[in-house]
């Protein structure tokens, strides 16, 4: 007979229909076709989150640090963006990515320089090992991503991209982010 765990693990998370069942208990004007797609919305992006998370742990790599790497990727060749465009880009105050930028340049993910033509500005740039880390976790996320998307045809697919870009700009259109941006680059 085995020793019972001292690291019990909690109560195991209720299904979706267990949740809108009691959501509907409690509260008779609740939509239960709504609920379902925002709980699993929800679900699914916390699940992403912490699949992602393991991923980039394996690669000695935050999301955080991700998420920077990302940007400068995103911003295209020569992968340089300036610490405050980045901070907005990723809803960050200054100090926050000042902060992250000095973890990154000692990583060797990132070189943090001072522009030649503007002694005050500081330019970030993604370096080769930052960039190859990258590409291993985009590598990494496409074999997860492909896996979850296994089960929807190439039209559910499309279908499935097209509605959540609509709900996607329903909300950015009227749901400012925690800084109150309607966008990231306000």
């Amino acid at each position: 007979m085995s020793e019972p765990s001292d690291a019990a693990p909690g109560p195991a998370e209720p299904s979706l229909e267990e949740q809108i069942a009691a959501y509907q208990r409690e509260f008779q004007g609740l939509d239960p076709q709504v609920e379902q797609v925002v709980s699993a919305l929800q679900r699914l992006n916390r699940r992403m989150n912490v699949a992602y998370g393991r991923q980039t742990a394996t690669l000695d790599m935050s999301n955080a640090e991700w998420e920077v790497l990302k940007a400068l990727v995103v911003a295209g060749a020569p992968y340089q963006m300036g610490p405050g465009e980045l901070a907005k880009r990723l809803g960050l105050t200054p100090a926050a990515m000042t902060h992250r930028i000095d973890r990154m340049a000692s990583e060797g993910l990132v070189t943090r320089e001072r522009d030649e033509t503007n002694r005050v500005r500081v330019i970030v740039e993604l370096t080769q090992e930052g960039r190859e880390k990258w590409v291993e976790a985009m590598r990494m996320a496409s074999v997860f991503e492909e896996d979850l998307l296994q089960d929807l045809s190439a039209d559910e697919r499309g279908q499935l991209g097209e509605m959540l870009t609509r709900l996607l700009c329903r909300v950015e259109d009227a749901q400012p982010d925690a800084d109150g941006r309607l966008n990231d680059l306000d």
